[in-house]
């Protein structure tokens, strides 16, 4: 069974607490219809094991099959360094049937983020170099298409949309 690679660390996006039993790790899109379907299941596990459950989103757009996947990941990191990430995360999940250039940058207002900052961030090398460590963990990691789980290090190959049951037993 394939393993996280790297180990969840301090350059990763966390919600939740630092002590958590359930660790739970998403390679995510976010153009990818499925991924938006597992937004909503995560959003409720997040409910239902608040006390227990991390959650840690990583950056694996797949840049040939969603013209807007790379513009997104870049967004949310140029909204993290405004530390935004998880609203600007939910907000295009939220919006994603109308995903495109000009909404991120209405997120990006909507969230009074600084757009001159935001809008260079979207442009920035270090940005784009961050993306691209978070895809390639994910090529290391075995994950071959989105949405793809980690729980607590190991690849979940079950239904995402049966997770909660699964972290019951």
């Amino acid at each position: 069974m394939p393993t996280l690679i790297p180990p969840v660390n301090a350059l990763d996006h966390i919600a939740g607490v630092p002590n958590a039993t359930i660790e739970l790790v998403e390679y995510g899109d976010f153009q990818c219809p499925y991924c938006r379907e597992a937004f909503f299941v995560v959003k409720q596990l997040q409910e239902r094991f608040a006390n227990r459950l991390r959650f840690v989103f990583r950056n694996f757009p797949l840049s040939e099959s969603h013209e807007y996947a790379m513009d997104a990941a870049l967004a949310v990191e140029a909204a993290a360094n405004q530390d935004r990430f998880w609203e600007m995360h939910d907000a295009i999940y939220n919006r994603q049937p109308e995903l495109n250039e000009a909404l991120l940058l209405r997120l990006a207002a909507d969230l009074e983020l600084d757009l001159r900052k935001f809008a260079d961030e979207m442009e920035s090398p270090k940005l784009l170099s961050r993306v691209e460590a978070d895809f390639e963990s994910g090529v290391r990691s075995g994950v071959n298409g989105t949405p793809t789980f980690y729980l607590n290090g190991k690849r979940y190959n079950g239904d995402y949309r049966v997770l909660s049951s699964f972290l019951e037993d």
